[in-house]
């Protein structure tokens, strides 16, 4: 068997957007990446170790660590390569985009629904089904996935395979078109000053019932110590979320309804929150009617 063979279609994929990413680094680094050698090393380093894990693979079928390893290592990349995007977003665009989403916010409503949705229910129970729901992201990625591993590894090999086309698109929608998401209405999470026509007045804070509940704590780590700055739009936690939601469907029947609750739970969220502009919800669908059926036919076609 040659070696192009034991290479899958989400094998293919993950090397073309770590070697797409690494060339846009060399290319267009400028002064917007100040380490911008060390990441395209590690773009190289990458592809070297995931061919190197494949070969491992093939020559050691049996070996159960590595199988695991193989099987998931996809999942292993999106944090590095989440909070990469945070470091490149600046490659064509030298600022954020977020004066304009506002505007059209508001053009739309005639305010601000990531702000106001808190406003009208500033409440514990409710700020913490939706932190909770936000935080169910991390689960329905995993969760599904490990079922399906234990269910059926030509099944998990569709879902990773489908779910990392969806979750890599939206990784170079965020290096192109940076938006940071309401968290710019506050300058404890950003320094970036808004144009005084989109700047609300009085500043907005947070309610004390709010910041009493564990989730909103566990998310505010989350955030501090892993969030990429300019990674709103489109939604990938509604994007990637649907995509579980249709792996729900097609393999784990089961529990097919309570994930669809908390899949528009999650959506909801994302406003409530103050992590998104309704209209990145909007994309993260968009994304998602669009993204599912062409992974899904590639992987059909490459597999």
């Amino acid at each position: 068997m040659t070696r192009a063979a034991h290479y899958t279609f989400i094998d293919r994929f993950t090397q073309g957007y770590v070697a797409l990413v690494g060339a846009m680094i060399v290319i267009w680094h400028g002064d917007s990446v100040p380490h911008w050698g060390l990441l395209a090393a590690a773009h190289a380093a990458t592809m070297v170790l995931v061919h190197l894990l494949i070969r491992a693979h093939a020559a050691r079928p049996a070996n159960r660590f590595i199988d695991l390893i193989r099987h998931f290592y996809p999942l292993i990349l999106y944090t590095p390569l989440y909070c990469e995007t945070g470091a490149l977003n600046h490659l064509f665009i030298p600022g954020f985009l977020d004066p304009s989403f506002i505007r059209l916010e508001r053009r739309l409503y005639g305010f601000q629904p990531s702000l106001a949705f808190m406003e009208w229910l500033p409440y514990r129970a409710v700020s913490e089904t939706f932190y909770a729901a936000y935080f169910s992201y991390y689960l329905m990625i995993g969760g599904v996935g490990l079922a399906l591993y234990l269910r059926s590894r030509e099944e998990f090999f569709h879902y990773v395979s489908v779910v990392s086309f969806v979750v890599y698109t939206c990784f170079l929608a965020y290096v192109c078109t940076p938006v940071i998401g309401p968290r710019i209405f506050f300058r404890r999470f950003t320094d970036c000053v808004l144009p005084a026509d989109v700047a609300p007045v009085p500043p907005p804070g947070f309610p004390a019932a709010v910041q009493s509940g564990p989730f909103y704590h566990l998310m505010a780590w989350i955030y501090r110590n892993l969030e990429a700055p300019g990674a709103a739009f489109p939604s990938s936690h509604v994007a990637v979320a649907t995509c579980t939601l249709v792996f729900s469907f097609l393999y784990l029947r089961r529990i097919r309804w309570i994930h669809l609750a908390a899949v528009v739970l999650l959506c909801g969220s994302t406003v409530y929150c103050r992590y998104h502009y309704t209209v990145d919800v909007a994309g993260g669908l968009l994304a998602a009617a669009i993204l599912i059926p062409i992974g899904n036919r590639l992987y059909y076609r490459f597999r």
